[in-house]
């Protein structure tokens, strides 16, 4: 059944529905005096027939310069100029969202111009997170937007970067793979990068098994630099290796505003792309107001682009109004008339059929309105007691999306306080001056006025003391406590001091000189010391409950027996301190299939109303419209009153969720 398009230019076209062009032919006065010239007679009918048996047989470096690629699937490559940070995820994730939205199966590729492997070592203050994937891959944090947006399950190889290219290409050298030739970025590298995403296009990424039938890329960094040079060269090649209509180039850049919109940066951003070979099919300009009509125009003159091309993605209060924003400019239908989406099959399959996420144009703008509606509400006040919180939100982008899908879940505004960790560690010595001790009296105090209390994952010493006080506070004011990765290592550890009264407990992380008897967490011992990329406990894995029926997290769950959420983490929990801490009251309700590793840990509604830690990170899984159930049950507590009980209750009623077993998108409904 074809899905209605409408065009960018009023066309009303329509998926499945052909047009033809007839150009009229003009007509001169006084006929065109003829030329003679003498022409060689053209070939032959079956001239390519005669001369295929003739032909030199194939270069080996053939295939690089023009690999072989499938010729059904349509791409949309999202770019950026002028300057970083411009939301060319968000607009990757929002144009995906809308096709999904119009029955197509959708996958995205985000290539990355740096030469690291991965995104597993960076800096929290330079890069943001790291979102960890089902597979274990550490990338860039735009995997987790389009995760988030898209509904998707993607995979490592869906994060290109340089070094992941030139460490194929050298391997392959090494192997002899290129048969004596010299090995340059054209085509070896080039080539390398068009084989990769012409490989992992065709991964089915939604859930239903069936193959991708758009690509979207987005392409790292600034048009210009010198890093990116290499994709946009592949990019270039690639199109012109595919059909006709199979790739659209949308190009993200800067309207300032300087007593007046300026277009000049874009003018420039736009012609900078075209002398890489690349016309851009589509503008989207971000602004911080919308785009003038005259601007627009003007773009369209300049670049040579129509105008009704140029979109304007202006800022917004949420982001989940991007996706109708580009709506209302026939994002879709301009697409339609670049791409010919007519071609592909939208009949649903019976997955679609069933699937309840966040689909159409309707479901993302009522969610925008729902989140619009809950930031008028009344605040629930969350101390977030991080690290990197000087990093802003990118440090930990993940986890305040699933803080925030909670809130929203719950009809009230998630708002932060954030808290240094170091703060909250009494000062001592040459640090302990009067600026020093009120900065500990004011953090105590923050957290204290919280209605509940957040400790994320960490690496390092720097505010460990800091998060296990926190952690211990929160257990002595019955106060909700959530912690994650570190969080729920750092309760362990203060439980220990203040309960089992073992006050040199401590973590084998900070403890680099063994001098502590009472290591409660402890170096896994199946993790390679000598390197640090790639070298955790990654992925997805499984989480049993001991006994669900009672367990407060198994109920958030549904009643889960077991679970599937995402690790990073290279310490765990000592064993031989679990007897000792159930006689103390202390729950461990999860574990893994080897019962030795404890991955859920809470304390009994009888003495707490929500403290709760676990070894996984369950923000990696959340989703608009479907919360992480140990961030919803957080949020729930803190908002108070029976809101933890009817969420249980509906929890438990629900059943156990698809999206937490082995991937499947929400058949049963939003919460």
């Amino acid at each position: 059944m074809a899905t209605p398009l409408q065009g960018g230019t009023g066309l009303g076209l329509e998926l499945g529905k052909k047009r033809s062009l007839s150009p009229k032919l003009s007509t001169v006065s006084e006929p065109a005096q003829k030329v003679h010239c003498s022409l060689p007679p053209p070939p032959p009918d079956d001239f390519d027939e005669i001369m295929r048996g003739a032909a030199p047989p194939p270069s080996p470096g053939t295939a690089f310069f023009r690999p072989s690629v499938d010729r059904g699937i349509k791409y949309v490559v999202v770019s950026g100029g002028v300057c970083s940070s411009l939301g060319k995820g968000v607009a990757t994730s929002s144009i995906g969202a809308l096709l999904r939205g119009h029955g197509l199966r959708v996958t995205a590729i985000k290539l990355d111009p740096y030469v690291n492997i991965d995104a597993g070592l960076m800096s929290p203050y330079e890069h943001g997170e790291v979102f960890v994937l089902d597979d274990g891959g550490e990338t860039d944090l735009d995997l987790g937007n389009y995760e988030r947006m898209m509904f998707l399950n993607l995979g490592r190889s869906n994060n290109i970067t340089t070094g992941k290219i030139y460490d194929w290409v050298i391997k392959k050298e090494r192997k002899g793979d290129y048969l004596g030739k010299t090995v340059q970025v054209v085509p070896h590298i080039t080539g390398a990068i068009i084989e990769w995403v012409d490989r992992v296009a065709k991964m089915s990424t939604d859930g239903s098994g069936l193959p991708p039938q758009i690509c979207m890329i987005e392409l790292g960094g600034t048009v210009g630099d010198i890093e990116s040079m290499p994709f946009i060269e592949a990019l270039r090649q690639f199109k012109f290796s595919l059909p006709e209509n199979s790739l659209a180039w949308c190009h993200c850049s800067y309207i300032p505003n300087m007593s007046g919109q300026k277009t000049k940066p874009t003018q420039h951003s736009v012609k900078t792309l075209l002398s890489l070979g690349i016309q851009a099919d589509i503008v989207i300009c971000r602004s911080p107001d919308p785009l003038a009509e005259e601007t627009r125009k003007k773009i369209g003159n300049q670049c040579n682009i129509h105008p009704t091309r140029i979109l304007s993605a202006h800022d917004v209060q949420n982001l989940y109004h991007v996706p109708g924003i580009l709506a209302d400019q026939h994002i879709v239908g301009l697409l339609n008339g670049i791409l010919k989406l007519g071609d592909l099959d939208v009949t649903p399959s019976p997955f679609v059929i069933r699937d309840r996420s966040l689909r159409s144009l309707s479901d993302w703008k009522n969610f925008a309105q729902r989140v619009d509606r809950a930031s008028d509400a009344k605040p629930v006040v969350i101390a977030f007691v991080g690290k990197y919180n000087k990093g802003g939100g990118d440090a930990y982008q993940s986890i305040l999306n699933a803080l925030q899908h909670a809130a929203i879940s719950q009809g009230r505004k998630l708002q932060l306080d954030w808290v240094d960790a170091a703060d909250l560690e009494r000062p001592t010595g040459k640090e302990s001056n009067s600026e020093a001790q009120e900065r500990f009296r004011s953090a105590e105090e923050r957290l204290q006025a919280a209605d509940g209390i957040f400790v994320p994952g960490g690496f390092g010493d720097r505010g460990f003391d800091g998060k296990a006080r926190a952690a211990g506070l929160a257990r002595e004011w019955k106060k909700p406590y959530l912690g994650v990765c570190l969080g729920m290592q750092v309760a362990l550890i203060q439980f220990a001091k203040d309960v089992l009264q073992l006050h040199d407990a401590t973590s084998e992380e900070v403890d680099t000189k063994k001098e502590s008897r009472n290591p409660v967490i402890v170096y896994m011992p199946e993790i390679s010391k000598e390197t640090m990329g790639a070298n955790m406990r990654l992925g997805s894995r499984w989480v049993e409950f001991v006994n669900p029926s009672t367990s407060l997290v198994a109920g958030l769950y549904g009643g889960a027996g077991r679970i599937m959420e995402r690790h990073r983490h290279r310490y765990e929990f000592n064993i031989a301190y679990k007897v000792a801490m159930e006689k103390k009251g202390l729950i461990f309700s999860g574990q893994d299939e080897s019962k030795e590793r404890m991955d859920v840990i809470e304390l009994p509604a009888s003495t707490h109303p929500f403290y709760v830690g676990v070894q996984f990170h369950p923000e990696y899984k959340s989703r608009p419209a479907q919360p992480s159930p140990p961030y919803h049950g957080f949020i729930a507590a803190a908002c108070g009153g029976s809101a933890l009980g009817e969420l249980l209750a509906k929890s438990r009623k629900r059943g156990p969720h698809p999206h937490w077993c082995p991937f499947t998108l929400d058949m049963a409904g939003t919460c």
